[in-house]
């Protein structure tokens, strides 16, 4: 089927609960929403949310590479031929991967509407259901365990909290919680803010408290001296902003500083490049986790659909919907009990609102 014609337009998106990492504070997203028909007039959909702070790109330059004049080239092509636009993708707009990551989804739920199946089965299913983690950023120990406890209400049981402004307090927050609720499982996220030295003291510290995993600890630049640690400790942490794409999965698979690559459809550039890093990962013996940023339910099925497809798959962290205030499409997925399964539905099962 050929295409006939691609559009994109910005959605502003209030968050019903804004939050704190190491480095920034959200209380909205700029999203774009990406619409590319076909000549029967079937449509997929993607959607973007870049992060400057992780990949570079700026909402300017997403916008840009999603405007009429820089995907008219795909108007007309054939959307079967789904490996030669993506791979065009790439070389059309390689630092644009949040952009990329919006067409790539939405040739991708084109595609598979067009067969009439769900995308993960046309890419081979290795899973069904698991868990997803929901996300406490930083603030007070009260505050914290509250959440938690809002959460653990709600059914979730794998609760993902942001460290990395003060160790100390860091600390506090996680005992607290551990205290409240010792059955839950708890994996953290400094998103780099620590230094290798506060590392290790927080490993020593947490190693009662049963921690799950911790997401990128240091900086990027000091993620090879987490070699340093032991193999053990190294296994039980998550390459995130280390980790953008491909190549950066070959270079971490070869003696890897970590056990656990968190694989970002916004940051690869898609659910191609994606499968890249999860073969690399699956060769090397390494441990999958899909995570997002604030995403719509639109990307967040396509990393589902995506993470569903690969044996190395181990971790969710696909919370990124749960907090929008509005969204511009529905359906997706499902939730019950904090456990996510795709739709019975062709493509990524989604449509717009």
């Amino acid at each position: 089927m050929r295409i006939a014609a691609v559009e994109a337009w910005k959605v502003d998106v209030p968050l019903s609960r804004p939050y704190t990492i190491a480095f920034k504070t959200f209380t909205a997203v700029e999203m774009l929403a990406v619409r590319i028909t076909g000549e029967d007039g079937s449509y997929g959909l993607g959607s973007a949310t870049p992060e400057p702070a992780v990949t570079g790109e700026s909402f300017a330059d997403c916008q840009a590479a999603l405007a009429a004049e820089a995907t008219r080239w795909l108007e007309g092509r054939d959307s079967g031929a789904l490996p030669v636009l993506c791979h065009e993708l790439e070389v059309r707009s390689p630092a644009a991967p949040a952009a990329r990551a919006a067409l790539d989804m939405a040739l991708h739920d084109l595609w598979a509407k067009a067969l009439g199946r769900p995308l993960v089965d046309l890419l081979g299913r290795a899973h069904a259901e698991l868990p997803t983690s929901i996300t406490i950023g930083i603030k007070g120990i009260a505050e914290t365990v509250e959440e938690a406890a809002e959460y653990v209400g709600r059914g979730f049981r794998v609760l993902k909290i942001k460290l990395g402004h003060s160790l100390g307090e860091d600390l506090e927050r996680l005992r607290a919680v551990r205290r409240r609720f010792p059955e839950v499982t708890i994996r953290t996220d400094a998103n780099q803010g620590y230094g290798l030295e506060d590392l290790r003291r927080y490993l020593a510290d947490v190693r009662a408290l049963g921690i799950e995993f911790t997401e990128q600890p240091v900086p990027v630049a000091a993620t090879p001296r987490l070699r340093e640690l032991d193999p053990a400790e190294r296994r039980r942490l998550a390459a995130d902003e280390a980790l953008l794409g491909p190549r950066d999965a070959l270079a971490l698979a070869d003696d890897p500083p970590c056990g656990i690559f968190n694989i970002k459809l916004m940051k690869c550039g898609g659910i191609r490049p994606a499968l890249r890093i999860a073969a690399i990962a699956e060769t090397a013996g390494l441990e999958l986790m899909w995570g997002c940023m604030d995403e719509s339910v639109v990307s967040i099925a396509a990393a589902l659909h995506a993470a569903f497809a690969s044996p190395a798959t181990r971790y969710l962290d696909l919370d990124g919907s749960f907090d929008l205030g509005r969204d511009f499409a529905s359906g997706g997925f499902a939730l019950a009990g904090g456990v996510l399964r795709t739709l019975d539905r062709p493509g990524l099962g989604v449509e717009l609102s």
